[in-house]
């Protein structure tokens, strides 16, 4: 296939993840956003009437489910390759979604990392099926990598319980391998992971006084270096680098780790370019700093 133009349509009926779908997608100047919809059946019309090169395709879908819409899409435009994106992590459901045709399913909890080497590989009509929602008992690749390399990455948690759940286990690394930690969330997300951190053992009254462990309010912290309701790169790095400094000189090896939702925040308020941007700019940061970030949304 010409790299030079691949024709994608984008179909998730959750508007946040969509867009960040479409802008994780523009990162690859060979990848051509021609629709976008949130329904099963509008999702066969276009692609019946589109023919795209590539459809990237939620399973939860109103009207027709990913799984029906794909069957008739198999029909209609036989040559779009097929990308599942799904929250739902279950053997029988990836089975079913490979046995239509499909070449790719991502995991949403893994799409940051995820979605755009399962993109790559299905183009090249290589399978790339990705790893589950993280368990209780067995943390995922991703975190396991996040916990001792510098990296960026980008999490989608279904509710606010699961969102806890993967910040502590990130935070739990983090302290285990020496790092000082930086929370940015809001109040209710702080309170509700210091009480899980507390549950499973980890002293957080001395990573505190030691300085290792740090809390910012999200509010507070975006009204810092937000302009125009986009966030301003110099004040960014100001801030960024300010905390990074503060909290390198409280561990041995000078090794932070930030997770916050920021991006969450102002894809709430409306303002996806600002969260699209925030993403870019914690990109820059991860290269820039021996540092490893998680950024969580959270959503239904």
């Amino acid at each position: 296939m010409e790299t030079s133009s691949v024709r994608v349509l984008a179909v998730d009926d959750y508007e946040p993840f969509r867009r960040f779908i479409c802008s994780t997608l523009r990162r690859r100047p060979e990848l051509q956003i021609v629709g976008e919809t949130s329904d099963g059946l509008e999702a066969v019309q276009k692609a019946e009437e589109l023919q795209p090169d590539l459809v990237v395709l939620d399973i939860g879908l109103p009207s027709l489910n990913g799984i029906e819409a794909a069957r008739r899409i198999r029909k209609l435009s036989p040559e779009s390759k097929i990308l599942f994106t799904s929250q739902e992590s279950s053997a029988d459901v990836v089975q079913e979604a490979l046995a239509l045709g499909a070449l790719g399913y991502v995991v949403k909890a893994h799409a940051g990392s995820d979605l755009l080497p399962a993109v790559g590989a299905v183009l090249e009509g290589r399978q790339f099926v990705s790893s589950g929602p993280r368990s209780e008992a067995r943390p995922s690749l991703a975190l396991e990598k996040a916990a001792f390399t510098r990296s960026h990455e980008v999490e989608f948690y279904s509710d606010d319980a699961a969102f806890v759940v993967g910040f502590t286990r990130f935070i739990e690394a983090a302290l285990a391998a020496g790092k000082g930690v930086i929370v940015v969330a809001t109040e209710s997300h702080h309170k509700s992971l210091l009480q899980r951190l507390q549950e499973h053992g980890v002293d957080t009254i001395a990573a505190i006084e030691q300085g290792r462990y740090v809390s910012l309010d999200v509010a507070e912290t975006l009204a810092i270096f937000m302009v125009s309701d986009l966030p301003d790169p110099v004040r960014f790095f100001g801030v960024a680098g300010d905390l990074f400094t503060t909290a390198a000189r409280a561990t041995l090896g000078g090794r932070v780790a930030i997770c916050g939702e920021c991006g969450s925040i102002l894809w709430a308020q409306g303002k996806a370019d600002a969260a699209v941007q925030m993403e870019q700019l914690c990109n820059q940061l991860a290269k820039r700093y021996d540092m490893d970030i998680l950024c969580g949304f959270s959503h239904v």
